[in-house]
């Protein structure tokens, strides 16, 4: 198989709640006759994402071309599940023109840039391009840089401390791996926030950087890259170059199952106390409310928490909530959580 046969992928990186999933989901319904082919990767075990894409399935993109990989990060499971998932995509007949791979939004995608260096797999396809999305509210706040003055306090105590925090080694890292970054949400952020966000990130990348509001954007943009980017991992530098394994021990998370709810403004104030009170960084997942034959979805970044009905309850559905919270290691008490949302 020559290389013009090669299947792109496009990698869909970014932080936690920075709109991953509404713009494939935008490609989706938008693919201008390419036939696609979705790998979802979530961090923990509620597949939210992946729900949410398979709604959207569509002649180009049917379910079955939509595949969700939970609780576990593809780049460390390669042989047991990122493999297997890409050899069964491109059995498909038709053969998917062009498959999308949406990371968790901790994943560090260096690793799985490798990946497609595997022997089973090179030689098939090619990743035609990394898109970092970028939330330009929560980078404006600063919310993935160390804390500039508490930095300088550990300095001046401790030249030899180590100032990275989790949270920005892996946003560098993604934006140091991107061809392009997409400063996502500017219509929640103000002029003044997003001029600041872009300082931020031209700060750690010269790459291009592109602003879109609901995941709005034309897929010739940003497929067909051919960025080969398989080809070019040494221009591609991260945190955790010269290390065998990377894992996410830095980040956890919990899930908790309530019944019924019957005020959705109650439930979003609730989560919201989880930012403030428990350092939570992303909430979601669904609820349901009582009397109402529609599905709650539910996300949240950091204390902003946004909610709408996306579809009927289905037939043999447990009417309950259930809602992931992920945060770093150490910020995750279950039970306080759990006391939080219950009220």
């Amino acid at each position: 198989m020559s290389d013009l046969s090669k299947v792109p992928v496009t990698i869909v990186t970014g932080f936690l709640g920075a709109g991953k999933t509404t713009l494939i989901s935008h490609l989706i319904r938008n693919a201008g006759g390419r036939r696609l082919a979705v790998v979802v990767n979530e961090f923990g075990t509620l597949g939210v994402d992946g729900d949410i894409l398979q709604s959207c399935a569509i002649p180009d993109c049917p379910a079955e071309n939509i595949v969700e990989l939970a609780n576990g990060c593809i780049c460390c499971t390669v042989a047991d599940d990122f493999i297997p998932t890409v050899e069964r995509l491109l059995a498909l007949d038709p053969r998917p023109d062009h498959i999308l791979i949406e990371t968790s939004g901790l994943a560090l995608p260096k690793p799985l840039l490798k990946a497609f260096d595997w022997p089973a797999i090179r030689s098939r396809i090619t990743v035609d391009g990394v898109l970092a999305l970028a939330d330009a509210e929560a980078v404006a706040a600063g919310r993935f840089a160390p804390d500039p003055a508490a930095i300088e306090a550990q300095r001046a105590a401790d030249p030899g401390v180590d100032h990275e925090t989790p949270l920005s080694e892996v946003f560098e890292d993604q934006l140091a791996c991107a061809d392009m970054v997409l400063l996502t949400k500017v219509d929640l952020a103000g002029p003044a926030a997003i001029a600041a966000a872009r300082a931020a990130i031209t700060a750690e990348t010269s790459r291009p950087i592109l602003e879109l509001a609901e995941g709005v954007i034309d897929p010739r943009v940003i497929l067909g890259l051919g960025a080969a980017a398989e080809d070019d991992i040494a221009a591609r530098p991260s945190h955790h170059d010269g290390e065998d394994d990377h894992e996410h021990d830095d980040f956890d998370s919990t899930v908790v199952t309530l019944p019924e709810i019957t005020d959705p403004s109650d439930l979003a104030a609730r989560i919201g106390l989880l930012a403030d009170e428990h350092q939570i960084l992303r909430v979601k997942g669904y609820a349901a409310v009582a009397s109402k034959p529609m599905r709650l979805l539910v996300q949240a970044v950091g204390g902003r928490v946004r909610h709408h009905y996306d579809r009927p309850w289905r037939a043999g559905e447990v009417r309950q909530t259930t809602l992931v919270a992920i945060a770093e290691r150490g910020h995750i008490d279950a039970a306080a959580i759990r006391a939080t949302l219950a009220g």
